[in-house]
């Protein structure tokens, strides 16, 4: 026999902060768009400025949309909203991760790195795009590296000469 007459117990900070556990992300995104912003307005642009829009423009359009992300979000989680629950996408959960896929996208972005001094952003861009690609399962491999090559290439002429952000040219430094 049970009584259901008992008075519910009192919410303890605790009970309440798993209830509301999206303000941890509400936090991180505080984070993030402070960290941005300080970035951005302590970025020294004298050298790579060429008009109204520099270097600057993009971190702080990023920066202040992540606060404001942040806080909006705040004020729903506060107000009652709650994230909806994963409805079950086609996905698997027995299945193991893909760590071939994994594997090759963490080695495409490390040669990346690796290569963006010496050969240069239109080189090294072209093969992060087509790794990636391939890393990602497109078997088109006449299709592929052209239309890397083009994407790096619009990328770098984009950045460099419209955006006034300088990217290492590398070996077509003379070229481009």
């Amino acid at each position: 026999m049970t009584d259901d007459s008992t008075p519910p117990r009192p919410a303890t900070a605790r009970s309440w902060l798993r209830e509301h556990s999206e303000l941890g992300v509400c936090v991180l995104l505080l984070v993030l768009g402070v960290l941005v912003l300080t970035d951005a307005l302590t970025m020294n642009v004298d050298i790579t400025q060429r008009g109204p829009v520099g270097p600057r423009t993009v971190p702080l359009v990023v920066g202040t949309g992540l606060l404001a992300v942040a806080v909006l979000l705040a004020v729903d989680v506060l107000r009652g909203g709650r994230g909806e629950a994963e409805a079950g996408e086609d996905v698997d959960l027995d299945e193991p991760a893909d760590r071939r896929t994994v594997a090759l996208l963490t080695g495409v972005f490390l040669a990346f790195a690796a290569l963006i001094g010496p050969l240069g952003f239109p080189v090294s861009g072209a093969l992060l795009f087509w790794g990636s690609a391939y890393a990602l399962g497109s078997r088109h491999l006449d299709r592929d590296p052209l239309i890397a090559a083009g994407l790096s290439l619009l990328t770098y002429f984009v950045f460099d000469n419209l955006l006034g952000v300088p990217l290492p040219g590398g070996p077509l430094m003379g070229v481009l």
